[in-house]
């Protein structure tokens, strides 16, 4: 999923708290679409910790292959070709 998907799940789950307006208790009908809506919210949720969950995985995949790519590419590399230590007073630019 992108940045732009997840911030388009998040805006719905969002935007779907907005509709809950806070009424006193009352029995019967009242009660029954309070529930719905708090089932509704529930399954926003679930969704949302679903989607952020595989955005989880997929970046820790992402961060193995390139820790990988980074070790192949030191391996390649000649370890005496870099000095240890380097002085910047010994590389002054040519008009010096």
């Amino acid at each position: 999923m992108t940045h732009s998907g997840f911030r388009a799940t998040t805006e719905a789950v969002l935007s779907s708290n907005r509709g809950m307006t806070p009424t006193p208790h009352a029995p019967g009908a009242d009660t029954e679409q309070r529930l719905t809506e708090l089932e509704i919210k529930a399954s926003y949720a679930d969704d949302l910790l679903d989607t952020l969950n595989q955005l989880v995985a997929r970046q820790q995949e992402q961060i193995d292959l390139l820790l990988r790519e980074v070790g192949r590419l030191r391996q390649q590399g000649d370890p005496q070709a870099a000095p240890a230590v380097r002085n910047l007073r010994d590389e002054l630019p040519p008009h010096y």
